[in-house]
C-alpha cells in the first residue's frame, strides 16, 4: 500500500509506516511532482517551486540531493522507484489513484454524477467518503504552493456545495446545522448560503432565512462591494413572497427578473480559411469539454490563436453560463496588466464599475466567487508566463480554460499541452489554396510548393504570402516565389497591412535576455541547422552551462527546438528558416563583423581540433596534407573522450553542421580553417562510407575562397582533393585532370609533399582503369619524394598502391617488397587502419600465389580491425577476399553467405565499384556451383557497371569469366569471342592475366 496525501499536512504512507520527507524543501520537491503525478517535471521547474526567484548556485545539484535522500526513504519501505529520472527531470512513476487529492475529485465527480440521476443514498456515500479524505487545511504546512491550495480547498468547497443541493433536491432536513458551519466558514460564498436559507424556510424559520440573507448583503457590500448575487436576490425575494415553489426547490429558486441578464460571449470569430490541424483541433475541443487548462503553444506565427478560437466555438455550446476572452498581449512591450483584465471579466458578469474592488487580489477573490458556480470557458490569448495567468483561473471544476503563449506555462498545476510546430506540406499547400484560390495555385504548383517551403510551412508566412497574392490578382506565383528565394528581402516580402513575420519573432527576440539574444544572433550567423550546446558555447565564448541556459530561454521563446542528443550526450537544437534570417539580421546590426568572425572561427577551430584528435588516435592510411597553424584551444577532457570512443557517431550528427561552418568559414575569408577540413578523406576514413555532398559542399566552399583570395597552396589542395573526390565517384579521367592540375601548381610553388600527394593521386587514377604502367611510374616517384620526405605514412600508402599495381602486372617480387615496406611504414606510425589496408592487399598477393592459408590469416586480420575501426565498407572488402579464397578451397556455401552480406553493405553505402566487385565474385561462385543461369545474372551486372565506371581491365576479368560460363554451356562461339576482347584488354594493359591465361606455359 502506497498513499500520497496533501489534503491536509503532506505525508506518504505505507503499509509499514510513514516515509520520512525530511525538511520543507525536500517536501516541496515531492509536493511539486505530486502536482504533475505520472508526467515529467523538468529540473528547472523544480527550482523554481524549491526557491522562487532567489536560487542558490549549486541549485540543480541540490535537487539532485533531496531526490536521492526522497528516493532513500522510499526504499526503506520497499518502494525504491517511486522518483524516476527522465530526461531533464524527474516522475513520480505511480498511479494517480495513489494520491488524495485525485481520489477526492474521483468521488466527488461519480457523487455528483449519481445524485443527478436521483441516486442520493449512493452520492451521499461517497461524498462521506471524499470528505474523510481531509485531515486539515490542504497542503498544511507548506507555504510554497499556496495557489495549488487554494485550488484544492476550493475543490472541497464545491464538493460541499454539490452534496447540499443534493440534499435540498432530495427533500432532507437534517442538514442545517452543517450548512450553517459551511456558511460561517465560507460567508462569501453565495451558493451555500442560498441552501441554507432555502433550508431554514422549509424548517419554518423564515425569520433566520431572512436574517441570513441580511447578514450576507452586508458582509458582501463592506468586504467586496458589492450587491448578492441575481440567484441569492431571487431566493431572497422568494422567501418574503412565500413562494410556495421553494418548498420543492433543489438548489435554487426561479428567477423573477423582467429581463434575463446577457450571457457573456466574448469570443472573437475563428479564422474562416481555418486549414490542417485536424488531430490537434479534435484532441483540443474533447478535453475543453471535460473542463480543466489546456495550453497551446508554439513559435510566434504556428497558428496558436485560429486553433484556440477555431477549438473555442466548437465547444462554446458545452457552456451555457458563457465564454470569457481575454488578449494578454504577453509578447509586446506592454502586457495587459491582469487588474485591468479581472475588471474586464467582472463587468461581463454583471459587477457594477462604482463595485469594482480596489486591488488585483481582490479582484481575483471576487471573480472565483462568481464564476464558481457557472460552467464557463475562459480563453487567454498570448500570455507572457504563469504569473499573468493564474489570477485569471476560475477555481470552479466545470469551467474550462484555454491559453495560448509561447511559453509552455509548465508550472500551471494540471495544464495540458498542446505543441504546435510547422504545418505538414500537405496542409501547407491547402492553406495556400484557401487564401489565394484552388484555381490559381493548380495552375502553377511548384510554384505554390516554393513559396511555402520558403515559408518555412510557418502558417502567418503563409498567409502574408497568400495575402499578398490575394491583393494583386495579376500577380505570378513564380514572381512571387523567386523574390521570396532571395534570402535578404525574405522577411521584407513576408509583410502585409498588420501582419508581418519579422515582428512576430521580433516579440519573441525582445523578451530574451542579452546571453540569448546573443545566442540566437550567432547561431543564425553561422547557418547550421542543428547544432549542439557545445558549439553554442564557443560561438559565444561562454561556459557549456552559461550556453544551455540560454539555449533553454530560446526553447521556451519557441525560438529553437529540440532535435534530439548529440555525440556527446547532450541536448542537440535546430532552428526556424525564417528566425534564422531575422537572428542573422540582427547579428549584423548589433555585432561588428570583427566579433562575429571571431565567433565562426572558434567554432571552426573547435571542431577542427576534434578531427585532429581523432587522426591522432588513429592516423589514416592517406597521405595527410601539410598543416598550416591555426589556433590552439584546449577541449573539455569529457568532450574528446566522447568523440573519440564513437567518432563515426559524432561525425554522422555533426556532418551538415561541419559542411555549413566550413562554407561559412570560406565566405568570411576564414582559408585556414577552410583548407585544413579539406582533409575530408580523413572523416570519410573515420565513417567508413563515401559522403559524396558533404566533402563536394566543403572542397567546393574552399575552393571558391581560395581562388578568390589568390591563395595557390589552397588552390591546388582543394583541386587535390576534388580530383580525390571524382576518384571515389569512379569517375577517374576527371580525377586524373585535376590531380594534374594541382600538380602543376605545386610544381610551380616548389611544395615537394603536395607533388608527392597529386603523384599518388595520380598513380591510383591509372590504377582502377588498367594503366598500369603510368601508375607505377607516378606511385614510385610519390614514394621516393615521401621517403625523402620522411612521411613514413604517406610511404605506406604510395607503397600499399604501388605494390598492388605490380600485382596486376604479374611482378610478384616487386608486388611483395613495396607490400612489405608499406606494412612496415604503416606499424611505424601506428596507422591501424593503414596495416589493414596493408594486410588486406598482402591477401591478395597471397591468393594469386596459391597461398591460401596465409590468404585467409591476412583477410581475417584485416576484416577485424575494419570491424573494430567502425569501417563497414573496408571491412565488407576484407570479407568479399576471404569469400573468393573460400571458393577456391572448396568452401562454397561459407562463401555465398560472407558475398551475399557484402553485396548488402556497399549497395546500402552506394559502393559502385564494391558492388561490381561483389557481383562478379558472387557470379564465380554460382559458376562455381553449377548454377548458370545465376551466374550470368550477376556477371552482366557486373560487367554493366564497370562500363558505366570506363574500367577496361575489370571489364576484361569479368569477360573471360563469362567465357567460361559460355564454355560450360556449350556456345563456343560466344566464349570465343569474350575471350578475343578480354585477351587484347589483357595485353594492351600489360596485366598479369595475358601471361597467366593465354599465353603457352615455356
Amino acid at each position: 500500500m502506497l498513499q500520497f496525501r496533501l489534503l491536509g499536512p503532506v505525508e506518504v504512507v505505507t503499509s509499514t509506516g510513514p516515509v520520512a520527507l525530511g525538511g520543507r524543501k525536500p517536501r516541496t520537491l515531492l509536493v511539486t511532482l505530486l502536482l504533475s503525478i505520472g508526467k515529467v517535471v523538468t529540473a528547472s521547474r523544480l527550482v523554481d517551486a524549491v526557491w522562487g526567484d532567489d536560487p542558490p548556485e549549486a541549485a540543480r545539484g541540490l535537487i539532485q540531493t533531496y531526490v536521492s535522500m526522497l528516493r532513500k526513504a522510499f526504499a526503506e519501505h520497499g518502494y525504491p522507484e517511486v522518483i524516476e529520472s527522465r530526461h531533464r527531470g524527474y516522475v513520480i512513476a505511480a498511479d494517480a489513484g495513489t494520491l488524495d487529492a485525485t481520489l477526492f475529485q474521483r468521488l466527488s465527480a461519480e457523487a455528483k454524477s449519481r445524485a443527478e440521476r436521483g441516486d442520493f443514498e449512493r452520492a451521499s456515500t461517497l461524498w462521506r467518503q471524499a470528505e474523510a479524505l481531509w485531515h486539515g487545511p490542504a497542503l498544511d504546512g507548506l507555504d510554497t504552493h499556496a495557489v495549488e491550495a487554494r485550488h484544492l480547498q476550493q475543490l472541497r468547497v464545491s464538493a460541499a456545495e454539490d452534496r447540499m443541493a443534493a440534499c435540498l433536491a432530495s427533500g432532507g432536513l437534517d442538514h442545517a446545522d452543517e450548512l450553517s458551519r459551511l456558511v460561517d466558514l465560507h460567508p462569501a460564498n453565495e451558493r451555500l448560503r442560498g441552501q441554507l436559507m432555502i433550508t431554514l424556510y422549509r424548517l419554518n424559520r423564515q425569520a433566520d432565512a431572512l436574517e441570513c440573507f441580511r447578514q450576507g448583503r452586508q458582509l458582501l457590500i463592506d468586504q467586496i462591494g458589492v450587491e448578492p448575487g441575481a440567484d441569492l436576490a431571487s431566493i431572497h425575494t422568494a422567501i418574503l413572497r412565500n413562494d410556495p415553489k421553494l418548498l420543492k426547490a433543489a438548489a435554487a429558486a426561479p428567477r423573477e427578473q423582467p429581463h434575463q441578464p446577457v450571457t457573456p460571449a466574448q469570443l472573437p470569430s475563428a479564422p474562416a480559411d481555418f486549414t490542417g490541424r485536424r488531430a490537434e483541433l479534435d484532441a483540443l475541443a474533447t478535453a475543453l469539454g471535460g473542463g480543466g487548462i489546456q495550453v497551446v503553444s508554439g513559435q510566434g506565427g504556428s497558428g496558436k490563436t485560429a486553433l484556440a478560437l477555431s477549438a473555442a466555438h466548437r465547444t462554446a455550446p458545452r457552456f451555457p453560463d458563457g465564454q470569457l476572452f481575454a488578449e494578454l498581449r504577453g509578447m509586446s512591450p506592454s502586457p495587459a496588466p491582469v487588474g485591468d483584465v479581472l475588471a474586464r471579466f467582472l463587468k461581463a458578469l454583471h459587477v457594477e464599475t462604482e463595485h469594482l474592488p480596489g486591488s488585483d487580489e481582490e479582484r481575483a477573490e471576487l471573480y472565483r466567487s462568481l464564476v464558481a458556480n457557472r460552467r464557463m470557458l475562459v480563453v487567454l490569448d498570448d500570455a507572457a508566463d504563469e504569473r499573468q495567468v493564474r489570477p485569471l483561473l476560475p477555481g470552479a471544476p466545470d469551467s474550462a480554460v484555454l491559453v495560448t503563449s509561447r511559453n509552455r506555462l509548465a508550472s500551471l498545476p494540471g495544464a495540458a499541452l498542446v505543441e504546435l510546430t510547422m504545418l505538414p506540406d500537405q496542409e501547407a499547400h491547402q492553406l495556400l489554396e484557401h487564401i489565394v484560390g484552388q484555381e490559381r495555385i493548380a495552375a502553377d504548383p511548384e510554384a505554390a510548393a516554393r513559396i511555402t517551403a520558403a515559408c518555412g510551412n510557418l502558417p502567418l508566412a503563409i498567409r502574408v504570402a497568400g495575402g499578398r497574392l490575394a491583393a494583386r490578382r495579376r500577380l505570378p506565383l513564380a514572381v512571387l516565389a523567386d523574390r521570396l528565394s532571395d534570402e535578404r528581402r525574405r522577411l521584407d516580402e513576408l509583410s502585409i497591412g498588420d501582419l508581418a513575420v519579422r515582428s512576430t519573432i521580433s516579440l519573441s527576440y525582445q523578451a530574451l535576455d542579452p546571453p540569448a539574444r546573443m545566442a540566437l544572433r550567432r547561431v543564425a550567423y553561422l547557418g547550421v541547422p542543428d547544432f549542439s550546446a557545445w558549439s553554442v558555447s564557443w560561438l559565444m565564448d561562454v561556459s557549456l552551462p552559461e550556453a544551455e541556459d540560454a539555449l533553454e530561454r530560446l526553447v521556451d521563446e519557441q525560438l529553437v527546438d529540440f532535435a534530439g542528443v548529440d555525440a556527446l550526450g547532450r541536448l542537440r537544437y535546430r532552428r526556424h528558416d525564417l528566425v534564422a534570417l531575422f537572428g542573422r539580421e540582427r547579428a549584423e546590426l548589433e555585432e561588428s563583423a570583427e566579433e562575429l568572425c571571431a565567433a565562426v572561427s572558434r567554432v571552426l577551430t573547435h571542431w577542427l581540433a576534434l578531427v585532429e584528435s581523432i587522426a591522432a588516435k588513429s592516423p589514416p592510411a592517406v597521405i595527410r596534407w601539410r598543416q598550416t597553424p591555426v589556433p590552439a584551444v584546449t577541449l573539455p577532457e569529457p568532450v574528446v573522450a566522447r568523440v573519440l570512443a564513437e567518432p563515426q557517431r559524432w561525425l554522422d550528427i555533426e556532418a551538415a553542421a561541419l559542411v555549413v561552418g566550413v562554407e561559412r568559414a570560406a565566405t568570411l575569408g576564414l582559408h585556414e580553417l577552410a583548407y585544413r577540413f579539406t582533409s575530408a578523406r580523413k572523416l570519410v576514413e573515420f565513417e567508413g562510407a563515401n559522403r559524396f555532398e558533404f566533402r563536394a559542399r566543403i572542397i567546393s566552399a574552399a575552393l571558391a575562397a581560395s581562388r578568390l583570395a589568390g591563395h595557390r597552396y589552397g588552390t591546388a589542395t582543394m583541386l587535390a582533393e576534388l580530383a580525390q573526390l571524382r576518384y571515389d565517384q569512379d569517375l577517374f579521367a576527371e580525377s586524373r585532370q585535376h590531380f594534374g592540375e594541382a600538380l602543376s601548381l605545386f610544381r610551380d610553388l616548389g611544395d615537394a609533399h603536395g607533388q608527392a600527394t597529386a603523384l599518388a593521386g595520380l598513380g591510383i587514377a591509372c590504377r582502377e582503369p588498367g594503366h598500369l604502367t603510368e601508375a607505377v611510374h607516378f606511385l614510385d616517384q610519390a614514394a621516393a619524394l615521401l621517403d625523402a620526405l620522411g612521411d613514413r605514412g604517406g610511404v605506406g600508402y604510395a607503397r600499399r598502391l604501388s605494390g598492388s599495381v605490380r600485382l596486376e602486372q604479374g611482378d610478384y617480387p616487386g608486388a611483395y617488397a613495396d607490400l612489405q615496406e608499406s606494412l612496415e611504414a604503416y606499424h611505424s606510425v601506428g596507422s591501424h587502419r593503414g596495416v589493414a589496408y596493408a594486410m588486406r592487399s598482402l591477401g591478395l598477393y597471397y591468393r594469386a600465389r596459391g597461398e591460401y592459408d596465409a590468404a585467409l590469416q591476412s583477410f581475417e586480420r584485416a576484416a577485424d580491425t575494419f570491424r573494430k575501426l567502425g569501417d563497414v565498407v573496408m571491412h565488407s572488402y576484407a570479407v568479399r577476399a576471404l569469400a573468393k579464397t573460400e571458393l577456391r578451397l572448396g568452401r562454397h556455401a561459407e562463401a555465398l553467405e560472407r558475398l551475399s552480406w557484402s553485396l548488402g553493405v556497399v549497395r546500402a553505402a552506394r559502393d559502385r565499384w564494391g558492388e561490381a566487385l561483389t557481383l562478379r565474385v558472387l557470379g564465380q561462385a554460382h559458376l562455381v556451383c553449377g548454377r548458370l543461369c545465376e551466374a550470368e545474372s550477376c556477371l552482366l551486372e557486373s560487367l554493366a557497371l564497370w562500363d558505366t565506371m570506363q574500367t577496361p581491365l575489370w571489364r576484361a576479368r569479368t569477360l573471360h569469366d563469362l567465357a567460361l560460363l559460355y564454355r560450360r554451356r556449350g556456345e563456343h562461339e560466344r566464349a570465343e569471342a569474350a575471350d578475343a576482347e578480354a585477351r587484347k584488354t589483357f595485353q594492351d594493359l600489360g596485366a598479369r592475366e595475358f601471361h597467366e591465361l593465354f599465353e603457352p606455359p615455356a
